[in-house]
């Protein structure tokens, strides 16, 4: 429509254990977490959205937001027709120093200038940095078996990321192997990779709530800090400290 605004602004705070129910738009969504960590649930899988990142969200995607200690959380809203182009699956990013310049402004913006006539090239800038940036690996894709997905579910426990994968098996009533056929073609990913990743996601999650880096590591499910901070550096690129610091306070 003529009077339709490109971009919607939405920007709230939420207290510790805070959450949307399912939402679903028809515009395609970018979720900011200013401050805070976020864990959003579709039906295909999770993302964990920890301080100083953000989620695209595609038009179309049903999800919900749980906040994980307090969040601050900026959220631009565009028309399809306009962000089209960027990716129809949701993903997690880091945010550059350029990328929070662009969105505080552009969210400052739309709330007095709706249509943003004035700001098609910042607009443009915005959407041409997040085709830009690369996903950060945070995502557990949930496998549709419900074999399968009992075992995800034991998983995401403290006590079942130690589990070997013969005990797994006979919780849920699957061979290993099984299992492992299973996660490989409904997720994409090798069962011991799945583990991989909900334990890096999890950390975050838990490290994004303050608790120390050995506390953390023993509760994912590693005997030592060296091998959990080994691990986090090669997924993530950083040490857990330097990482929660987020990429603009990082030296």
């Amino acid at each position: 429509m003529r009077d339709e605004p490109r971009v919607r602004n939405w920007a709230v705070t939420f207290p510790a254990g805070g959450s949307i129910k399912e939402l679903v738009s028809d515009w395609d969504r970018l979720v900011y977490a200013s401050r805070g960590a976020m864990r959003v649930r579709t039906k295909e899988g999770e993302w964990l959205v920890p301080p100083h990142r953000a989620l695209w969200v595609p038009a179309g995607v049903t999800h919900r937001v749980e906040m994980k200690g307090r969040v601050s959380m900026r959220s631009l809203f565009f028309r399809p027709d306009l962000s089209g182009r960027l990716p129809r699956v949701c993903r997690v990013m880091n945010v550059s120093a350029l990328l929070r310049e662009l969105i505080l402004h552009v969210s400052r913006r739309a709330v007095v200038d709706p249509r943003l006539e004035s700001e098609g090239h910042a607009v443009g800038l915005l959407l041409a940095q997040l085709s830009a940036i690369e996903a950060v690996p945070l995502q557990l894709p949930l496998p549709q078996d419900p074999r399968a997905l009992k075992t995800a579910s034991l998983l995401s426990t403290p006590g079942g990321m130690r589990l070997p994968l013969v005990s797994l098996g006979r919780a849920v009533g699957a061979s290993p192997r099984t299992l492992q056929r299973l996660f490989a073609a409904e997720t994409g990913m090798t069962f011991e990779k799945w583990r991989q990743r909900a334990r890096l996601v999890r950390s975050v999650e838990l490290l994004s709530e303050g608790r120390k880096v050995t506390r953390v590591a023993l509760e994912v499910g590693y005997d030592s800090p060296s091998a959990f901070i080994a691990m986090f550096r090669r997924e993530l690129g950083s040490t857990p400290r330097r990482y929660l610091r987020g990429p603009l306070q990082r030296t």
